[in-house]
């Protein structure tokens, strides 16, 4: 009986927390502290989620939207969900697209970068974004599905091909075997370090997501980052499957051939194909040229 309430206790917690998760609070979470307002711009964070400072270097949108802009050749309209201040738009307006963004938080949107004032808008993907269906090309979501409570995950994901007409193009903190191009995914950092061996003997089988109750925390207490949903790849793979998307690994390879180790490492790539998109928006944009070679400038490429 005790251990049945004990038990009971914890998923009440767990309840409470959730919901709280799921209301407005979360945008304050995504505040001008997480974006870097009043850190120590040095980097020590003293283990709390969000950014000792945050820019286009540190958001690695340079790569992230040169990889976007290279890969999906064919692409014209873009938009990058949970695009935070705008940098990826930023860059992708400088090569030449028609490049949009959303973002959960005001003050994100608020402190647009130069080059997305007037191309980014506060958009929920669990409420629904303002968009029409087929809007665009290819859309983005750049670590930003993990933030999304798991129960809310398969409206967000259907959001998201809702309003592609071709691609849907994700990176997401993942483990297990990777059934794509790249490799494959740890739970090192993303679970509590005293529950980190428990999952690992769950074996390649185990698919999650994590309860909230064994999600790493940071120095507050909180999630880390905010990251409310950590799974397999194969869960994820699935609930996109769910929305009619097909995974490309193909397209997946061509991503993690530009990556330096690091990011390559960091980074779980998705790519998916919507259900009547068009093929030849993933053509390669100058294939066997080197991201640097077209123009890359970044610290992680600049060895």
């Amino acid at each position: 009986m005790a251990r049945l309430i004990d038990r009971t206790g914890h998923e009440l917690i767990d309840a409470v927390e959730r919901a709280r998760w799921r209301t407005d609070w979360r945008r304050d979470f995504y505040g001008a502290g997480y974006f870097g307002d009043g850190r120590d711009p040095s980097g020590d964070r003293h283990g709390s989620s969000g950014y000792a400072r945050y820019d286009r270097t540190s958001a690695n949108a340079d790569v992230a939207g040169m990889v976007l802009w290279r890969t999906f050749g064919g692409a014209v309209t873009t938009l990058d969900v949970g695009c935070a201040t705008g940098f990826v738009v930023e860059v992708l307006r400088e090569r030449g697209l028609d490049a949009r963004g959303c973002d959960l938080s005001p003050y994100a949107i608020e402190h647009a970068a130069a080059g997305a004032k007037g191309r980014i808008e506060v958009g929920d993907l669990v409420r629904g974004l303002p968009y029409a269906a087929r809007t665009f090309d290819v859309v983005s979501a750049f670590e930003t599905l993990e933030h999304v409570p798991p129960s809310d995950v398969g409206r967000a994901v259907a959001e998201i091909c809702r309003v592609s007409r071709g691609f849907v193009y994700c990176t997401t903190p993942s483990f297990g075997p990777n059934l794509g191009g790249g490799p494959d995914g740890y739970l090192e950092g993303k679970v509590r370090p005293e529950s980190k061996a428990r999952y690992e003997a769950l074996g390649p089988g185990y698919e999650g997501p994590v309860p909230y109750d064994d999600l790493a925390r940071d120095a507050t207490g909180e999630p880390v980052e905010g990251h409310l949903t950590i799974a397999s790849f194969s869960w994820w793979t699935g609930r996109f499957a769910e929305a009619g998307a097909v995974r490309r690994p193909d397209v997946e390879r061509r991503i993690y051939a530009d990556l330096v180790p690091a990011l390559a490492d960091a980074w779980d790539v998705y790519v998916f194909a919507v259900p009547g998109g068009d093929d030849a928006l993933a053509h390669d944009r100058f294939p066997g040229a080197t991201l640097v070679s077209l123009g890359l400038h970044h610290p992680l490429y600049d060895s």
